[in-house]
């Protein structure tokens, strides 16, 4: 493990693996350098790149420092740029993507980005966020009630509910509890994006760098009209299908296809 210092102080662990030109991989919700799918993809893509798994702040071995904002898992992602390269590809999967979309508005040395599914919802074809979500998050936790924020989230998503039911005596519950604290960090970085409404004139402009934005086939209509609509409002932007995939997506169908995109000469 190394760990590099974020611009607030905060420690954040991170693991470097292959060789070739630096990625940065980034987790959506609930997931670490040793838990979720990203582990998985780094191997894949390790011939072609030198890859960064990173800790986002709270979660693994990395600190945290309150208050949180979004803007301060920004500059985590630009200390990891600083010590990777003058240039650095990034990826981030649900709500990891949507942090990559705005960490690629402030870091210029982020030469290529790709996204895969960033959970965002502009039309009715799925209801939007219940107001005061966020809210509730904090207060559970406040309780000391890490379960119920974990399955509030859950049932946010759309998990079936025997599944959710369940969880408490999976092996991976008590990950899932040590990691709820960060839940609301994701809300924070999504609730704007997940309110049914189209995108603002304009307000993807900043992201000028060549952009993939990914979705799996088997996605529901409202992943992919939001894709759809983000790749649209990019400034250079390629968009993707990937077969067979939802939100869950296998890293041994998506790594070829960031491969595909990050070795490409524009």
């Amino acid at each position: 493990m190394n760990t590099v210092r974020s611009a607030d102080g905060t420690t954040i662990a991170y693991t470097r693996a292959g060789q070739g030109p630096p990625l940065i991989l980034i987790d959506g919700a609930l997931c670490s350098r040793s838990f979720g799918p990203m582990p998985k993809l780094a191997g894949q893509l390790t011939p072609h790149f030198t890859v960064y798994t990173y800790d986002r702040r709270g979660r693994g071995e990395s600190g945290d420092t309150a208050p949180y904002a979004a803007d301060r898992e920004v500059e985590d992602i630009e200390a990891l740029v600083a010590l990777a390269g003058e240039t650095v590809y990034l990826h981030g999967t649900s709500s990891g993507a949507a942090l990559a979309l705005d960490a690629a508005k402030r870091i210029p040395a982020i030469g290529k980005l790709a996204v895969y599914e960033p959970p965002f919802i502009v039309d009715d074809t799925r209801p939007p966020m219940p107001d005061g979500f966020l809210a509730r998050l904090n207060r559970l936790l406040a309780d000391g009630r890490r379960g119920d924020v974990v399955k509030a989230f859950m049932r946010l998503v759309g998990t079936p509910a025997v599944f959710t039911a369940v969880m408490p005596i999976m092996p991976v519950w008590p990950k899932l509890k040590a990691a709820a604290p960060t839940l609301p960090y994701d809300i924070a970085i999504l609730q704007d994006h997940q309110r049914g409404t189209p995108f603002t004139a304009g307000e993807w402009a900043g992201v000028k760098v060549p952009t993939l934005v990914a979705v799996g086939g088997k996605s529901p209509a409202w992943m992919t009209n939001a894709t759809r609509a983000l790749a649209d409002a990019l400034p250079d932007a390629s968009y993707r299908t990937l077969p067979g995939q939802n939100h869950m997506v296998k890293a041994q169908a998506i790594a070829p296809v960031l491969t595909e995109f990050f070795t490409s000469v524009d």
